[in-house]
C-alpha cells in the first residue's frame, strides 16, 4: 500500500500503480468490482482484502466513488474502504467538505494533534466558507 500511495502521490497513473503492484507484488488485479462483489465474504488476510481494495481505487473516478466501491463489495469493508481510501486520498485529495465534517466530530484534544500535524506538514484546511448543515441524520445513523 506505502508503494500505491507514493506513485499516486507522485503523478503516477492508475494505470502504472496497478502495472506496479502486479509486477512487483504478483496481485491478480484482473478482477473488477461487480466479478468480485457476488462471492466476497470478510476475509482478515492481506492476500484476500488488499488486491480488492486496489480494484476498488482503480475503478473509482473520485475520492468519493472509491470509497463508495469499496463499500459496496461488503465484507470487511471498513478495512477494504480504509485502503482504497488510503490510496484515493493520495491521488485525488479529500473534498473539503469531507475533510470539514470529520474534523468537526473530532474530540478538541485530538483536533488539535491533527491540526499541529497539519501544520507539520504544510497543510492547513482554509475555514469552510458554508453551513455543514444539520446532520442529525448521520448522527442518528451513527448512534444506531
Amino acid at each position: 500500500m506505502a508503494a500505491a500511495i507514493w506513485l499516486a502521490r507522485h503523478g503516477n497513473s492508475k494505470e502504472e500503480i496497478k502495472d506496479y503492484i502486479v509486477r512487483e507484488f504478483g496481485y491478480d488485479l484482473s478482477r473488477t468490482c461487480d466479478e468480485i462483489r457476488p462471492g466476497y465474504h470478510h476475509v482478515e488476510t492481506c492476500q484476500q482484502t488488499v488486491p480488492e481494495a486496489i480494484t476498488a481505487f482503480l475503478e473509482g473516478t473520485d475520492f468519493e466513488d472509491v470509497i463508495r466501491t469499496a463499500v459496496s463489495l461488503g465484507g470487511d469493508c471498513d478495512t477494504l474502504t480504509c485502503i482504497a481510501g488510503s490510496m484515493a486520498e493520495a491521488m485525488f485529495g479529500v473534498p473539503l467538505l469531507f475533510e470539514a465534517e470529520c474534523k468537526a466530530r473530532l474530540p478538541e484534544e485530538l483536533r488539535a494533534v491533527l491540526e499541529r500535524f497539519d501544520e507539520a506538514r504544510g497543510h492547513t484546511m482554509p475555514k469552510p466558507e458554508y453551513d455543514l448543515g444539520d446532520n442529525s441524520g448521520i448522527t442518528d445513523a451513527i448512534d444506531a
